[in-house]
C-alpha cells in the first residue's frame, strides 16, 4: 500500500549560508512549511544570506510567487540576504504577467553568480 509522504527540502548549511535546492513541484502547503523551514534555520544557524536554487519549477502561481517574496522580506528582517537562482524565463514572465514585484530579492542565473552575489553584500555590509 502507497502512503503519500511529506517531500521535506533540505537546507544545507555552508559557511554563513543557507543552500535551498527546491527539487520538487511546489504547492501550497510545501512552499509555506519550506517558508517556516528556512526561518528556522536562519534563526538557529545565524546564516547571514540563503540562496533558493528553483531551476526546477517550471511554473508558478501567484501564491508561489508571493511567498517566495514574503519570505526574502521575513528573512531580511532577522538580517539574511535572500538570492534567487535558476529562474526559467516561463516562471519570469508569469511573474510579471501576475504584477509580483519581489522587493529585496536578488536573483541570479546560476548557483555560482548568487554565491558570488552574498559574497558582495556580505563584503559591503562588513566595509560599513
Amino acid at each position: 500500500m502507497d502512503h503519500f509522504q511529506e517531500k521535506k527540502i533540505p537546507i544545507i548549511k555552508i559557511g554563513s549560508y543557507l543552500i535551498v535546492s527546491i527539487q520538487v513541484d511546489m504547492h501550497d502547503k510545501l512552499a509555506l512549511q519550506l517558508q517556516s523551514q528556512i526561518l528556522e534555520e536562519i534563526e538557529k544557524t545565524g546564516a547571514k544570506g540563503v540562496l533558493i536554487d528553483i531551476s526546477v519549477l517550471e511554473m508558478v502561481d501567484s501564491f508561489i510567487g508571493r511567498m517566495l517574496s514574503g519570505m526574502a522580506s521575513m528573512a531580511s528582517i532577522m538580517d539574511a540576504a535572500v538570492v534567487i537562482v535558476g529562474m526559467q524565463p516561463a516562471v519570469a514572465i508569469t511573474l510579471v504577467e501576475l504584477g509580483l514585484e519581489m522587493p529585496g530579492v536578488d536573483t541570479a542565473l546560476n548557483m555560482e553568480r548568487g554565491m558570488e552575489l552574498l559574497e558582495r553584500r556580505m563584503a559591503s555590509i562588513n566595509d560599513d
